[in-house]
């Protein structure tokens, strides 16, 4: 059979660095159906989608909330050509109940060991509305292969010459539950660590000499990062992830792994804070803070001082987003109580737009903050120029390694390694 797996595109927002990262929810996805069917997958972010071409069944993979008016609007113009649509992924995990009402079947859950089930029915006309395995015990993590990163178009997945970071995933569930999260919804509140020889296996195959580790944080069990980080010397890869454990070895085995650098989030203006921004530093890691907006314990004041305290410690890149009442987390639970939540179009949930009236200033004003803290932040020097900054650190890494690829030098521009030695 031929499956047409789409990945919906959604709107980047203003002002900010627009780049394509090739999608890791389709492929992983991809991975979990059987041999004998034929996937032809389409990102829509970086292709247009071709309605009319020939497909069996199409299967429609969505991760944000701002992608799922998108999605609905795309299985109507393939319904409407007679093809049968199936919806997954997280974003769909989050707006399942709508999601099903443009849809002929809605998975919910992790597909590993699950879609052949679904596939019969398919072959039998016997679809289901839903498939829920949600409530279900996950499947074994010894079961999640190598990610079908075949499908994609690599040539897409560049920014100005440079080739995008690989998605790859080591772990899944988090033992964490922070507030404006939905993790312990999707994937559980049990750290699920996949088997060294399988996380080995993956990192075999994957030919991209830089990765983002999409893991929901590193920092679950320190005797498996270790292991993890020890494993992955010699692939002489350079990565971004989520937070490492601030511990001395640990910052020292990440490093030696090719740790490029991690976010952090900035809560608060603490000392431990700023020590925790050196001591990655200090590894020579880099560090994107990641700063939240609008929670309820954060007057106008806190924001500001919060703001200056981050160009004071150093921070090679900021991420600002404000606080959104994602379905299916306390927060949203919390604000839908409170009446706090004003708008329900999921196109603005993009943690980029204000959908809440804030406890502690009007929701304009939170919106305000949110463009002031992007301006001031980069007011120095622009987020593109950062990011090319940390791009030249780890190109002259890969360089004295050995390891740097010179395809990008010359897209880029011809002085690209001049810069390179002079920004790093």
């Amino acid at each position: 059979m031929k499956l047409k797996l789409i990945y919906p595109r959604w709107e980047k927002l203003k002002g900010q660095t627009t780049f394509n990262l090739p999608p890791h929810g389709p492929v992983v996805f991809a991975a979990s159906l059987p041999d004998y069917v034929d996937i032809s997958f389409t990102d829509e972010n970086v292709e247009p989608i071709d309605f009319d071409e020939p497909c069996d069944l199409v299967a429609i993979s969505m991760m944000l909330s701002t992608q799922v008016k998108r999605g609905w609007a795309i299985a109507r113009m393939f319904r409407e050509r007679g093809k049968q649509v199936l919806f997954g992924g997280i974003a769909t995990m989050l707006h399942a109940e709508e999601t099903a009402g443009h849809a002929d079947a809605v998975f919910l859950g992790e597909s590993e060991g699950r879609m052949e089930q679904v596939l019969d029915d398919w072959r039998r006309g016997q679809l289901k509305k839903i498939y829920n395995y949600m409530t279900q015990q996950q499947p074994p993590v010894e079961s999640v292969g190598p990610a079908r990163r075949d499908l994609y178009k690599r040539d897409l997945y560049n920014h100005k010459g440079v080739q995008m970071v690989d998605l790859f995933h080591a772990s899944r569930g988090c033992r964490f539950s922070c507030y404006p999260c939905a993790v312990a919804y999707l994937g559980g509140r049990i750290f699920r660590p996949r088997p060294m020889d399988r996380v080995i296996e993956e990192l075999a195959t994957i030919d991209n000499n830089r990765l983002f580790v999409v893991d929901n944080s590193l920092a679950q069990n320190k005797e498996w990062e270790k292991e993890l980080f020890r494993e992955m010397i010699p692939f002489k890869k350079k990565w971004i992830s989520h937070t490492i454990e601030d511990d001395p070895e640990i910052l020292d085995l990440a490093a030696q792994a090719g740790a490029w650098y991690v976010y952090q989030a900035v809560y608060d203006t603490s000392d431990y804070i700023r020590e925790r921004v050196k001591r990655y530093h200090d590894h020579g890691i880099g560090v994107e803070g990641t700063i939240l907006l609008g929670l309820d314990n954060q007057t106008e004041d806190d924001i500001k001082r919060l703001i200056d305290f981050l160009l004071e410690i150093d921070l090679d890149l900021a991420e600002f987003t404000v606080m959104t009442p994602f379905p299916h987390t306390k927060g949203y639970d919390d604000f839908l109580r409170q009446g706090r939540i004003f708008d329900f179009d999921w196109n603005r949930y993009n943690a980029g737009e204000v959908v809440f009236h804030p406890k502690h200033m009007s929701a304009e004003r939170l919106q305000e903050l949110y463009d002031y803290a992007w301006a001031s932040f980069y007011a120095a020097e622009s987020q593109e120029s950062r990011m090319f900054r940390l791009f030249c650190n780890v190109a002259l890494r890969e360089m004295n390694e050995g390891t740097y690829r010179p395809r990008e030098r010359r897209l880029a521009n011809r002085s690209f390694g001049r810069d390179v030695k002079r920004m790093a």
